[in-house]
C-alpha cells in the first residue's frame, strides 16, 4: 500500500468526517532560511509556475535551504547523484484515477485469512520487539502488525523508485511544492545522521520510505532505534519498524493505551439511523439503551466509553463501533475504506471472529452517483466536486436529503434517493457495478490531504 499521499482519494464511497480527526502531528521544522525560489502559481508545472527557473538553479535553492537546515556539506555531495528531475513522477502523480470499490470488497481482499496468520506470525517472531514497543508505547502488537501488512505486505514490497529523485521531482512540480521540499530536506537529514546511504532509499514513487511508509518528515521525527545498531533502518530491520510504528501512533497520532479501536456490532431495526455519524460520540452505556449489541448477542459495556456508530455500506452493511483510538487510523490514512479495513484486521489478527456476512448492498452507477451529486449541488448543498465520489461533503448533503424525505439517514446514495430527487416515483435499487475502469481505488490521503496509490487489484500495490 505504499506510494504517494498527494491527490484526494475516493477508494470508496465514504470519506472520513473532519470533525473525527485528531490535530495532525508534528512534522519536522520547516527550514528557517528564506527559500530561494519565485512564488509559486498554484496549477501550473515546472518551469512555467516558477518564473522560468530551471531545475538546476531550484535545486541550488533547495540545498541552500538543506544546509540552513542544518545538513552537511558532505551528504549533499553524496546524495546530490539522486538529486535528478524526473517527469515521468509528476505524470504518475497527476496520472491517478479515482474508481468506487466497497468496503467488503476491499476488506475482503486485504484482510484476508492468509495476511491475517501472517500477522501473527510475525508477533511470535519478533515477540520481544512487540512486547517492549506495548509498554512502551502502549500499542497492542496486532495494531503495529496490520499497518505493518497493509503498508508493504510484510516488507516484500515497499516500492522500487530512487526516493531522492522522487522527492525532488515533486517538489520542483507547483501542486506540492512547499511540502516535498520540506520532505527532500527531511530525507537528506536521515542520511546525514547515518540512517541510511543515498542508494539504500528506495521506495515509492511518492518518496514514502521503510516497511511502514513513512514520509521523510515522519521518519526524522518518530523513527527508532530497536535492535541498538545504531541506525533508525525501516527497510530491513524488524525490530527498528515495530519500534518506529509504534512511536508514530503514539507520539504523532496519540493513540490511547489500553483502550479498544474498532468492534464489530449489531443494529436493531428500529435504529435512530441519523444517530450513525463518526461525528456522533456517545457512551457505550447509550448505545446498549439504542439495543446496539455484538454479534453474539451479547450486550455492550454498560460503560461510558464514548464510541461512534460506523456504517461503510449504509445500514445494509457491516457495522462497526469505532472508539477514540479508530482517529489514529484516520489520521493515518483518512482514507475510511482504507481506516475500517486496518482497524478490522487488526481485530483479526488479535482473535476476533470474521465479519458477519451480509445481503447485498447495492450500489449507485458511476453516472448516477454524478447525476445525485449535481442534483444535491442545485438543492443549495455544498457537495464538492462533482465526480461521482461521495466523499464527506457529498454524504453529509445525502444525509440531510434523506431527512427531508424521511427516509432511513445513513448517508449511503441509494436509488430510492435519486428517485425522489429526480421528482419520480422509485424504482428498483440498483445493483453493485463495477466503476469505469475497474475497482481498484486510487491514492489514499494522510491528515494533511497527503496520499498515496492504494494496492492493485489482487495483492499490494504495483509501482
Amino acid at each position: 500500500m505504499a506510494q504517494t499521499r498527494l491527490v484526494l482519494l475516493a477508494a470508496s464511497l465514504l470519506a472520513l468526517p473532519v470533525a473525527l480527526a485528531s490535530p495532525a502531528p508534528a512534522q519536522s521544522a520547516a527550514p528557517s532560511a528564506p527559500p530561494a525560489v519565485p512564488k509559486i502559481v498554484t496549477g501550473q508545472s515546472g518551469t512555467a509556475c516558477r518564473n522560468g527557473m530551471g531545475f538546476d538553479r531550484f535545486l541550488s535553492g533547495v540545498k541552500q535551504q538543506a544546509i540552513a537546515a542544518g545538513v552537511s556539506q558532505r551528504t549533499i555531495s553524496a546524495a546530490s547523484p539522486y538529486l535528478v528531475y524526473d517527469q515521468g513522477i509528476i505524470n504518475r502523480d497527476r496520472g491517478q484515477r479515482v474508481f468506487g470499490q466497497l468496503f467488503t470488497e476491499f476488506a475482503g481482499r486485504m484482510a484476508a485469512v492468509s495476511r491475517m496468520q501472517q500477522g501473527q506470525a510475525r508477533i511470535r517472531a519478533n515477540a520481544a520487539a512487540f512486547a517492549r514497543a506495548e509498554k512502551e508505547y502502549g500499542v497492542p502488537p496486532e495494531v503495529i502488525a496490520a499497518f505493518w501488512g497493509l503498508e508493504s505486505d510484510f516488507g516484500s514490497n515497499m516500492g522500487s523508485l530512487p526516493t531522492l529523485k522522487s522527492l525532488v521531482s515533486l517538489a520542483y512540480d507547483c501542486r506540492r511544492s512547499e511540502m516535498f521540499v520540506a520532505e527532500t530536506i527531511a530525507a537528506l537529514k536521515v542520511i546525514d545522521r547515518g540512517d541510511l546511504h543515498p542508494d539504500e532509499m528506495i521506495g515509492s514513487w511518492a518518496g514514502e520510505l521503510g516497511q511502514t511508509q513513512f514520509l521523510p518528515t515522519h521518519y526524522v521525527t518518530y523513527a527508532v532505534d530497536y535492535d541498538g545498531d545504531g541506525r533508525r533502518d525501516l527497510l530491513q530491520s524488524a525490530p527498528d519498524v515495530i519500534g518506529s510504528t509504534a512511536n508514530y501512533l503514539a507520539t504523532g497520532l496519540k493513540w490511547r493505551r489500553g483502550e479498544p479501536w474498532l468492534e464489530e456490532v449489531v443494529l436493531p431495526k428500529n435504529f435512530p439511523w441519523e444517530q450513525a455519524d463518526l461525528t456522533i460520540r456517545l457512551p457505550r452505556a447509550q448505545w446498549a439503551q439504542l439495543g446496539v449489541t455484538y454479534p453474539n448477542g451479547h450486550p455492550l459495556p454498560k460503560d461510558q466509553l464514548p464510541g461512534s456508530v460506523l456504517l461503510p455500506m449504509g445500514r445494509m452493511g457491516p457495522a462497526f463501533m469505532a472508539y477514540p483510538n479508530f482517529a489514529a487510523y484516520t489520521e493515518w490514512n483518512n482514507s475510511l475504506i482504507y481506516s475500517t479495513t486496518a482497524g478490522y484486521l487488526a481485530t483479526r489478527i488479535k482473535g476476533a471472529a470474521p465479519m458477519r456476512r451480509t445481503g447485498p448492498v447495492p450500489q449507485l452507477p458511476f453516472e448516477e452517483l454524478k447525476e445525485l451529486q449535481q442534483l444535491l449541488a442545485r438543492a443549495g448543498y455544498d457537495v464538492g466536486k462533482i465526480d461521482g465520489v461521495m466523499g464527506q461533503l457529498s454524504r453529509t448533503a445525502v444525509k440531510a436529503m434523506q431527512i427531508k424525505y424521511g427516509l432511513p439517514a445513513d448517508s449511503w446514495p441509494t436509488a430510492e434517493l435519486l428517485a425522489r430527487m429526480r421528482g419520480g416515483p422509485a424504482r428498483l435499487q440498483a445493483q453493485p457495478q463495477p466503476q469505469p475502469g475497474g475497482t481498484t481505488p486510487p491514492s489514499r490521503p494522510r491528515q494533511d490531504g497527503r496520499t498515496r496509490p492504494s494496492p492493485a487489484q489482487g495483492g499490494m500495490p504495483s509501482f
